[in-house]
């Protein structure tokens, strides 16, 4: 008699932070990418994002209780873990008999703590989750010991059994994202009315050595790629099937091959199939391109994130960027001057770092220049190398606040409020100073800036602070002051930013 094949539910926790949200909807590629491999092992597979359904945890419950999956897959970061362990708490209280599964960054380097604290989790997956999906899921099926498959971790004998991990996969080529179970209407790019958003990779991993990065880490400091032709395939693809025309690549480095890189600049101009591209990339690989960026905008990348992280040399090579300072300001140039939008952030709140410093910091961001600039409070994930140098510094170990928005760290002379209103004051001196120049952007530039002022005011994490501010004279909404098609909106926003915002209260869940 065959099998009952389980029916599975990849979901996304329901957590919001107000960061990356504020641009846009983002679909979950690593579910999709575990999905695609369950697909086509002949399991039952349906995707739930939750996060981008805006879900409560009622409704994340009501779900579970009429979908009934055999199996929940949940992917987390540290800032959402809590909210997927709660998922997995719904569905043991709503789904009898059900196998959940937890899998991410956090989990696969927590999977101890999590199994020791929360028996709501039956199973880890640490590392890549395709290949272990499938080998857990038919072992699932076939009632065998899940000792035998590699890479995941669960409860046995009253203890916590890791087997051996999995070796990463050769050729990324051979492995596709289950596109078809994306609802393709609710992701978009805000900034683009009317688009369609896809996340893509065309690479995994990391060679750097940054100390506070997970991806490093994961990743084993490998780095492996699809080829060029592959990519871009999937890209046409993903245009002609679901009419995507906005696509984040979502490698940490997709430039670090120079040859691999122009041959996917190459192929995009020579299809031109009109998709635009955002990245995120380093400022060294910007620097070493710079004959290459009139084709990286004739290929359709028009937005472009570096990380800068800092002006100071000596925190630069204490994050161990192995970067210089110098490459920072002139990888926002070449992105600015070849008609692009250049986007970086820096990040403030180390222990010894002063009130005086993080100003310092931001009037240099002011003469670095980018179109887009955010101030994020460094925020130590518990196995990077960075935790043990500021542990003793950590001001909550509420996991939902290692978001980059809240401080978790308390500088010796600083309090975490202090940092908070140094953050703000970062993006309010800094977008001040970039309205000073809105007249002189060309139209497009112009039109984006638009939609960014009124994404921040409205979906961003800023929307809490501002709306402590008092309104200038004459304003009725807090929208209207970023109305820049009236005749003075820059000093309607500096009238708006005289004003103070409320402070906020301490986070819950900090130590004494």
């Amino acid at each position: 008699m065959k099998t009952r094949r389980p029916e599975i539910l990849l979901v996304t926790p329901p957590y919001h932070s107000g960061v990356v949200e504020s641009a846009g909807s983002w679909l979950p590629l690593s579910l999709l990418y575990v999905g695609g491999a369950l697909q086509s092992a002949g399991f039952g597979v349906a995707l739930y994002d939750a996060m981008t359904k805006f879900h409560t945890h009622e409704q994340v419950r009501a779900t579970l209780r009429r979908e009934q999956p055999s199996v929940v897959m949940i992917t987390a970061i540290t800032a959402t873990v809590m909210d997927a362990l709660d998922v997995c708490q719904l569905a043991k209280e709503e789904i009898p008999g059900v196998l959940t599964v937890l899998g991410g960054t956090h989990p696969h380097f927590m999977f101890e703590e999590i199994l020791r604290h929360h028996p709501e989790v039956d199973v880890v997956v640490c590392g890549e989750g395709e290949e272990t999906a499938v080998d857990l899921m038919q072992a699932w099926v076939a009632k065998e010991d899940f000792s035998k498959v590699r890479g995941i971790a669960f409860r046995q004998n009253g203890g916590v059994c890791a087997t051996p991990r999995r070796a990463f996969l050769k050729n990324l080529d051979l492995i596709e994202p289950a596109w078809n179970l994306v609802p393709w209407s609710e992701y978009t790019y805000r900034p683009m009315p009317g688009s369609t958003l896809a996340i893509v990779s065309s690479s995994r991993g990391c060679k750097q050595h940054c100390s506070f990065c997970s991806q490093r880490l994961f990743w084993k400091e490998s780095w492996r790629a699809n080829s060029a032709g592959k990519f871009v395939d999937q890209l046409q693809f993903l245009r002609v099937k679901y009419g995507v025309n906005v696509a984040m690549i979502a490698d940490e480095i997709p430039t670090l091959s120079r040859q691999r890189w122009t041959k996917i600049l190459d192929l995009l101009i020579e299809r031109d199939f009109g998709t635009t591209l955002l990245l995120e990339t380093r400022v060294d690989d910007i620097v070493r391109d710079e004959d290459l960026m009139p084709r990286y905008r004739r290929a359709g990348v028009e937005h472009i994130y570096v990380g800068v992280e800092s002006v100071n040399q000596a925190t630069l090579d204490l994050f161990k960027k192995d970067a210089k300072v110098e490459q920072g300001k002139r990888a926002i140039e070449l992105i600015r001057d070849h008609n692009m939008i250049s986007e970086t952030s820096f990040v403030m709140g180390m222990p010894n770092e002063t009130k005086a410093e993080m100003q310092r910091t931001i009037e240099l961001s002011k003469y670095y220049d980018p179109d887009m600039a955010f101030f994020l409070a460094i925020t130590p994930w518990p196995y990077a190398d960075l935790y043990r140098d500021v542990k003793d510094h950590i001001a909550t170990r509420d996991y939902r606040k290692y978001n980059l928005v809240e401080p978790v760290i308390k500088p010796v002379n600083m309090t975490i409020d202090e940092v908070r209103a140094e953050l703000f004051r970062g993006f309010r001196d800094f977008y001040i100073h970039k309205m000073d120049q809105f007249h002189s952007m060309p139209a497009w530039k112009k039109e984006f800036m638009k939609s960014l002022m009124k994404l921040l005011m409205q979906h961003s994490y800023l929307k809490e602070q501002m709306a402590g501010l008092k309104l200038p004279e004459g304003m009725t909404d807090a929208a209207e002051v970023f109305n820049l098609e009236s005749k003075c909106p820059v000093q309607r926003i500096k009238n708006f930013f005289k004003r103070k915002p409320k402070p906020k209260p301490l986070a819950a869940g900090v130590l004494p």
